[in-house]
């Protein structure tokens, strides 16, 4: 089951061919549809109607990634945000739009909005909370924690 701003919709089906597919592609995201056909052992035809379907299906996406640091991005940190007056889902929206942000979660728990920013260097950090995250309507309570090595930051499934 995946859930999608509330909504709930039908896990796509993928067969062995497709998820071989995707493999291929997060290794190397710029392989032709013959090369993986070669590797594969099935026509090329193949592998562009079966890309088609799970890009239709929003299944999966081909994109360009690059590391933290390739932008000068030094610093990530874990904030943990509480809301009060003002719906949950409006301060997410306002936050998202922070280009240092990286990624937004509406939360059950302790804090109602979990943020992941990247900034380039710890002298930014109490002018971006204070600048920045404080100033947003409805933000109440900030809790920060800096990350000192990251072990693993994988995102090879994604909400499309």
């Amino acid at each position: 089951m995946q859930i999608r701003s509330g909504r709930t919709t039908a896990p796509p089906s993928l067969d062995s061919l497709d998820a071989n597919i995707i493999e291929i592609l997060r290794t190397n995201g710029r392989a032709t549809n013959q090369e993986i056909a070669e590797r594969l052992s099935v026509t090329a035809a193949t592998v562009s109607a079966r890309l088609q379907k799970m890009e239709e299906g929003r299944v999966m996406r081909v994109v360009a990634v690059t590391d933290f640091s390739a932008h000068g991005y030094n610093v990530i940190i874990a904030l943990g945000v509480k809301v009060q007056g003002r719906a949950v889902g409006d301060v997410g929206r306002d936050l998202a739009d922070l280009a240092q942000v990286l990624s937004v979660n509406v939360m059950n728990g302790d804090y109602d909005i979990e943020l992941l920013v990247a900034l380039h260097d710890f002298s930014e950090v109490q002018r971006f909370l204070f600048e920045h995250i404080a100033v947003i309507d409805g933000v109440t309570h900030i809790a920060s924690g800096i990350a000192v090595d990251i072990v693993k930051f994988e995102f090879n499934v994604v909400p499309l």
